[in-house]
C-alpha cells in the first residue's frame, strides 16, 4: 500500500514533536533509581534479540518481547522500558528491511512504542505500583494490568494508524489482535518468573529463562517457516489447478498475474515470450494496470530477463544495487526485490517471468522454487489452452472459406437476438447473399474453380466488413453476415456497396478441366436478402428465414444480382 508523502511528512512532524520530548517529560515523572548496568544491559540484550528473531503463526508475524518489557518495566520503571523498546526498534527495522525511502516506518514505530510505554507505564504508577517492588500480590497485579494496557494501546495506535492510511485490515479485533492477546497470556508469567528470577538469583537468570525460552522460540521459528513453505507449495498446487480450468491464453494470464500478486508481495510484473529465439513482451502489469512495452530483443538481452535468458536460471536480487548494473531499462526505477525466471515446457525455455516489488528483500529463496513451480502450470495450461481453441475454431469454421460454419452462426445469432431483446442491442440486421449461377460456373470451370470463388469471396467480404459483422458461410455458395446495430436503411446501403464491388472485381480461378491447368479471371454476381429485427420479427430463426424469403423473392425472382429487403 503507498503511503502518500504528505502521510509521510505527517509521521516525521509527529515524531519530531511526541518522542523527544516525551521521553524527556517521562524521565521527569519517573526519574529512574540505581541502576544494575550489567543486569540491564542483560535485559536490553534479551530485548533485542526477541526483537530480530520473530516468528509467524497462521499468518500472523508475532515479535514476543512483551515478558521482557514487562520484567524492565517492574525493575526500572517507564523511562529504562521506554528507552530499550526504543533500541529495539533497530533490530525491527533490520527484520522489516526498512530503508530510507520507508524510514517513516521505523519513526512510526519508535512513536507507538513510545506512547505505548509511557501511557501503560504512567498509568500503573499512577495506580500505585511502587518501582522494584518484590510483593508478590502487586507484582502480579500491576504487571497483569501493564500488560493488558500495553497491548491494548498498542492496537489502538495501530487501528488508526491503519484507518488513516487506508490500509486493508480486518477491524480492531481482527485476526492479528487475537493472536497478540494469545501471545500475552502465555508470555505474561515468563515475565513475571524471569524479574523475580533476577531479583532473586541474579544474572543467572537468563540462563535459566531467558535462553531456553529463545530455544523455544528458535524452533517454534524453524516450524512456522516450514509452514509457510507447505502453505504456499499447497496454494501454489491450488493455483496449478485453476490455471488447468481456463481455456483462453488471455483468462490465463490474467489469473496467473493476479494470484502471485496476492500470493507474494508483487508491484510490478512481467511475462515475456520467446518466438525463435526472439524475446517480447506478452503481459505486463504496473500497480495492478496492464502497460504496453516495447523493446527490442537485444534490449531484453541487456536486461535481468536476457540474463535468465543466456543462463537458464532462475535469479533473485534482494536490493537494486544488486541488479541495476545490469541494465533493466523496462524495470521502473522504484522497484528494490526481483525474482525472474524462465518459463519452460518440455526442457525448452518458450518465456521468460519477471516480478518486482519496491520492498527491499521481499521475496525468500525458496519463493524461487515456488514462482518456477508456478511458471510450468503456466506454459502446461496455455498450451493446452491452445489445443483446445484451435480444437474449437476448427468445429466453428468451414474448412474451405475458414469463415464461421452454420453452428457457430446459429448460436451467434441467438446471442445477438438476446441481446436485442434485453435492450443492449438496439437492431440486429442480418444480410443472406447468394451467388448467382454458381452451378453454371462449376460445370464450365470445375469444382475446384468453383472452391476458388467461394474462397476468394470469402476473403473480399472480410476486407469490406472488417469487425461490422459476423460473416458465416450458410451452406453452399450462401454466406451470411450478422450486423449488430445496424438499421434497414444501413444494412441496404452496406448489402449495395457488397453487391457493386462483387460484380466489379475479377476472381482468379484455376480450371481443372483442361489438359494443363489455367489461370483464368471470372466475374460473378450476388444476390442478397435483408432483413432486420426487431421490426421485422423477434425471433433468430424467424430473421434468417425472412432474409432467406428476401434473397429469392425479392432478389432471384426479379432478375438476380440485386438487393432485396424483407416486406411483411
Amino acid at each position: 500500500m503507498d503511503i502518500s508523502k504528505r502521510t509521510q511528512r505527517l509521521i516525521w512532524a509527529i515524531w519530531v514533536l511526541v518522542v523527544p520530548f516525551g521521553l524527556y517529560s517521562l524521565y521527569q515523572f519517573a526519574t529512574p533509581s540505581e541502576i544494575n548496568w550489567p543486569i540491564l544491559l542483560g535485559y536490553t540484550a534479551l530485548a533485542i534479540i526477541t526483537t530480530y528473531f520473530p516468528f509467524k503463526v497462521a499468518g500472523t508475524t508475532l515479535f514476543l518481547v512483551q515478558w521482557i518489557n514487562l520484567a524492565i518495566f517492574l525493575k526500572y520503571g517507564a523511562f529504562v522500558e521506554s528507552i530499550v523498546m526504543q533500541l529495539a526498534i533497530i533490530p525491527l527495522a533490520m527484520q522489516l528491511k526498512i530503508g530510507w525511502s520507508d524510514f517513516y516506518r521505523a519513526l512510526f514505530n519508535s512513536f507507538m512504542f513510545f506512547m505505548v510505554s509511557a501511557i501503560s507505564g504512567v498509568s500503573v504508577l499512577l495506580m500505585g505500583y511502587q518501582i522494584g517492588t518484590l510483593n508478590i500480590h502487586d507484582v502480579i497485579l500491576f504487571g497483569c494490568i501493564y500488560q493488558i494496557l500495553n497491548t491494548f494501546t498498542n492496537h489502538v495506535i495501530l487501528h488508526f494508524y491503519l484507518v488513516l492510511t487506508k490500509q486493508e485490515h480486518e477491524g480492531f479485533f481482527g485476526r492479528d489482535s487475537i493472536w497478540d492477546y494469545a501471545g500475552l497470556i502465555v508470555t505474561f508469567p515468563f515475565g513475571i518468573m524471569l524479574y523475580l528470577l533476577i531479583e532473586y538469583v541474579g544474572p543467572v537468570a537468563f540462563l535459566l529463562l531467558g535462553i531456553p525460552f529463545l530455544i523455544m522460540t528458535f524452533l517454534v521459528r524453524l516450524y512456522s517457516n516450514s509452514e509457510r513453505v507447505n502453505e504456499d507449495l499447497n496454494q501454489a498446487t491450488e493455483i496449478g489447478h485453476e490455471l488447468a480450468d481456463r481455456l483462453s491464453g488471455d483468462a490465463i494470464k490474467d489469473l496467473f498475474l493476479s494470484r502471485i500478486s496476492k500470493m507474494l508481495p508483487v508491484d510490478y510484473s512481467y511475462i515475456i515470450d520467446i518466438d525463435q529465439g526472439n524475446m517480447y513482451f506478452l503481459k505486463s502489469m504496473e500497480k495492478d494496470i496492464n502497460v504496453d512495452i516495447y523493446q527490442s530483443h537485444e534490449e531484453l538481452l541487456r536486461s535481468i530477463a536476457g540474463i535468465v535468458y543466456k543462463k537458464d536460471k532462475s535469479i533473485l536480487f534482494n536490493k537494486q544495487k544488486e541488479w541495476r548494473k545490469s541494465g533493466s531499462d523496462f524495470l521502473p526505477p522504484d522497484a528494490e526485490s526481483i525474482i525472474s525466471v524462465p518459463i519452460s515446457r518440455n526442457q525448452k525455455m518458450e518465456g521468460i517471468f519477471v516480478i518486482a516489488s519496491r520492498k527491499k528483500y521481499a521475496f525468500e529463496t525458496y519463493q524461487l522454487q515456488i514462482i518456477s513451480l508456478l511458471c510450468s502450470y503456466f506454459a502446461v495450461s496455455l498450451e493446452k489452452a491452445r489445443y483446445v481453441q484451435d480444437a474449437v475454431s476448427k468445429s466453428e469454421r468451414c474448412g474451405l472459406t475458414k469463415l464461421y460454419n452454420y453452428r457457430y452462426l446459429d448460436q451467434q445469432l441467438e446471442i445477438n437476438m438476446n441481446q436485442v431483446l434485453n435492450g443492449e442491442l438496439r437492431q440486429l440486421s442480418l444480410l443472406m447473399m447468394d451467388i448467382d449461377h454458381f452451378k453454371s460456373i462449376n460445370d464450365a470451370y470445375g469444382h475446384q474453380s468453383g472452391n476458388d470463388i467461394l474462397f476468394g469471396l470469402a476473403r473480399l467480404l472480410e476486407k469490406e466488413l472488417g469487425d461490422s459483422g459476423t460473416i458465416a458461410r450458410y451452406g453452399g455458395e450462401e454466406f451470411v453476415v450478422i450486423l449488430p446495430n445496424y438499421s434497414k436503411e444501413q444494412s441496404l446501403e452496406l448489402a449495395e456497396e457488397l453487391r457493386e464491388k462483387i460484380e466489379s472485381t475479377p476472381f482468379e480461378i484455376q480450371t481443372d478441366l483442361a489438359d494443363q491447368p489455367l489461370l483464368s479471371l471470372v466475374n460473378i454476381t450476388i444476390s442478397i436478402g435483408v432483413s432486420t429485427a426487431p421490426e421485422d420479427c423477434d425471433d433468430a430463426m424467424a430473421l434468417i428465414r425472412n432474409a432467406d424469403r428476401a434473397l429469392y423473392i425479392g432478389a432471384k425472382r426479379e432478375g438476380r444480382n440485386r438487393v432485396a429487403e424483407y416486406v411483411k
